[in-house]
């Protein structure tokens, strides 16, 4: 019996809430906004990785550091996690300095797309 009601109580507090915030889920249509997805892409970029990519630099370099005071087998693993560290530090880098032209490149691209569509 117990059962019954919480397995009734269940759709009933779904459609009670459904109606509630029904005003606030249709208020204004759906749109894709790219153009300002890709600026805010683009700005996180440009702010976190350097940053991230410092920090993976370091953290490459301290894994070299330590490989030093293993056995060879284990010095192998970790000179090789920290190449490949510093090679995802330096991609980063790239990325987040050609950021700015990747960023310009594709809303070119897009209003270029939008405005010869049919």
């Amino acid at each position: 019996m117990a059962l019954r009601k919480a397995c009734l109580k269940i759709p009933i507090v779904f459609f009670l809430s459904f109606a509630i915030l029904a005003k606030y889920i249709y208020a204004e249509p759906f749109s894709f906004d790219v153009v300002g997805t890709l600026s805010a892409v683009q700005q996180t970029l440009m702010q976190v990785g350097p940053i991230f990519s410092a920090v993976l630099f370091v953290l490459g370099g301290i894994f070299y550091a330590v490989g030093q005071l293993f056995p060879s087998y284990k010095r192998a693993n970790l000179h090789t996690m920290a190449i490949d560290i510093i090679i995802g530090a330096i991609v980063v880098a790239v990325l987040s300095v050609a950021s700015t032209n990747l960023a310009i490149a594709s809303t070119h691209l897009l209003t270029n797309l939008t405005s010869n569509s049919l």
